[in-house]
C-alpha cells in the first residue's frame, strides 16, 4: 500500500474513482469520489480489515490534520481499543446540541403547532445550547440544568419556560433511550414564583378605549387595525386566532366563527350583534381570504403591537396589552353573573384552573344578590339597612 505522500496537490490532482495511499502512514489514504476528496485509514483489528473514514477534505481536514487523526486511531488500535466501538458509543451519547438536533426535528417539528415548535428552537438555540451544546447527554446533571434556570434568574417567565422545556426534551431522550428512565435532570429544580398578571378595563377605560377607536377610525387609520381591536374586545378570542381569521371560518348566518386549528384545537367563537356588525363593514379584498388584511398581497397581517400602543397611548392606557382585552372579556362576564364553566366554554378553555383566575370576579354579583336578599330581609324585620358601598 505504499505511494507518495499525501499533499495538497497529490489531494487536489485525484480524479474521480481514484484513490491514493500516504507514504508516511501505512493504511492512510485519500479517496475520490464524484467530486468530494475524502480522508479514510484501512486497517486490521482483531485480524480483521477495517475501513474508517476521518472526513472529507476542507476544514478542518486538510493532509497534515487528516494524517495526524489517522496517527491517533492508529495508537488507539495498538493499545487495544477499537475506534469502531467508541464511535458506536459516541452515537448512543450524542451531545446535547446533537440531539437538540433530533428533538427538533422528530418531536417539535412534526407533533406540535408550528408557533410552538418556532418558540422550541428559539429558546434551546438561544438561551440553553450556548452553555450546555457541548456536553454529553448522559452527562447532564441536576446541578447543570438548575444553573442554567439560575442563569435566567431576572427573567423568572422565561427561566421557567427554558426549564419546562429542557424537561419534554430529556423525558423524550429517555423513550429514546438516550438516558436512562426516570433520570430527567429537571426533576426537583424549582420554578420561580411567577405573578399571573390580571388586567381588566374598567367601564371608565372601555369608553376612554371606544373613543380612541372612534377617532382613529376618524383620521383614516387602517380600518383592519380598528376591526381587530374591537373583535379581540368583543370576542375574548385570541390575538393570533384573530390575525389568522380567514372568512372561511366565518359563519355570519349563525353567528359564529369556526376556527379549525387555535391553540386548544377546534374551537367556536360566538358573535355578538356588535361583534357581527364589526364584521360585515370590515372591507373584503379581491384575493385574499383573511378577515384582518396585512400589508403583503394575499397575507394576513402579522404584527398588531405598534398600532396597538398608539391607540392605547391615545386612551390613556399605557399599561394594557392586547391580551389583556381577552382578560377584559372575561371580567365583564364575571361581573355579569355568568358562571366559571360558561366563561370558560366562550374563552375556549379547556382546563378548569385555567378560567379559575377570574373567580373572584364571578363573585361579585353573587355578593350583591346577598346584600339584596339581605337588606329586604333586614327591612322586613324593622331593622336599619345601611346601603352597600361595594364595589364602590
Amino acid at each position: 500500500m505504499s505511494g507518495k505522500r499525501i499533499t495538497l496537490r497529490v489531494v487536489e490532482a485525484l480524479e474521480p474513482g481514484t484513490l491514493a495511499w500516504d507514504s508516511d502512514v501505512r493504511g492512510f489514504g485519500v479517496r475520490c469520489q464524484r467530486e468530494a476528496r475524502v480522508y479514510v485509514l484501512k486497517v486490521r483489528v482483531a485480524g480483521k480489515q477495517r475501513w474508517f473514514t476521518i472526513g472529507r477534505h476542507g476544514a478542518p481536514w486538510t493532509p497534515e490534520t487528516a494524517r495526524r487523526e489517522a496517527r491517533r486511531k492508529l495508537g488507539e488500535i495498538a493499545a487495544g481499543n477499537d475506534p469502531a466501538v467508541a464511535r458506536a458509543a459516541e452515537k448512543a451519547n450524542p451531545t446535547l446540541a446533537e440531539l437538540v438536533a433530533m428533538f427538533l426535528e422528530e418531536h417539535a417539528e412534526a407533533k406540535r403547532k408550528p408557533r410552538t415548535a418556532a418558540e422550541y428552537r428559539r429558546m434551546l438555540s438561544l438561551l440553553v445550547l450556548p452553555r450546555l451544546g457541548e456536553r454529553r447527554v448522559m452527562a447532564i446533571t441536576r446541578a447543570n440544568t438548575a444553573s442554567l434556570h439560575h442563569g435566567l434568574r431576572a427573567t423568572p417567565y422565561q427561566a421557567n419556560r427554558v426549564l419546562a422545556v429542557l424537561s419534554k426534551l430529556f423525558s423524550w431522550a429517555e423513550k429514546r433511550g438516550y438516558r436512562e428512565g426516570g433520570s430527567n435532570p429537571c426533576q426537583h429544580v424549582e420554578k420561580y414564583p411567577e405573578r399571573k398578571r390580571e388586567r381588566f378595563l374598567a367601564e371608565d377605560e372601555l369608553a376612554a378605549l371606544g373613543e380612541a377607536l372612534a377617532q382613529a377610525e376618524h383620521e383614516g387609520v387602517n380600518p383592519y387595525v380598528v376591526a381587530a381591536i374591537r373583535l379581540l374586545l368583543l370576542t375574548g378570542a385570541r390575538l393570533n386566532e384573530i390575525l389568522s381569521l380567514r372568512w372561511q371560518d366565518v359563519d355570519l348566518e349563525r353567528a359564529m366563527l369556526r376556527l379549525a386549528d387555535s391553540k386548544t384545537g377546534q374551537k367556536p367563537i360566538y358573535l355578538s350583534p356588535p361583534a357581527l356588525e364589526v364584521l360585515t363593514a370590515v372591507p373584503r379584498i379581491q384575493g385574499n381570504d383573511h378577515v384582518i388584511v396585512g400589508h403583503k398581497p394575499g397575507a394576513s397581517m402579522v404584527n398588531l403591537q405598534k398600532p396597538w400602543r398608539a391607540i392605547r397611548s391615545r386612551a390613556g392606557l399605557d399599561d394594557v396589552r392586547l391580551h389583556d382585552l381577552r382578560h377584559s372579556f372575561a371580567s365583564v362576564a364575571a361581573a355579569s353573573g355568568l358562571s366559571l364553566p360558561m366563561i370558560g366554554t366562550l374563552l375556549g378553555h379547556t382546563q378548569a384552573a385555567t378560567t379559575h383566575r377570574y373567580a373572584h370576579l364571578a363573585a361579585d354579583p353573587v355578593r350583591q344578590a346577598n346584600d339584596r336578599i339581605g337588606g329586604r330581609i333586614a327591612a322586613a324585620l324593622g331593622q336599619k339597612v345601611e346601603p352597600s358601598t361595594r364595589g364602590e
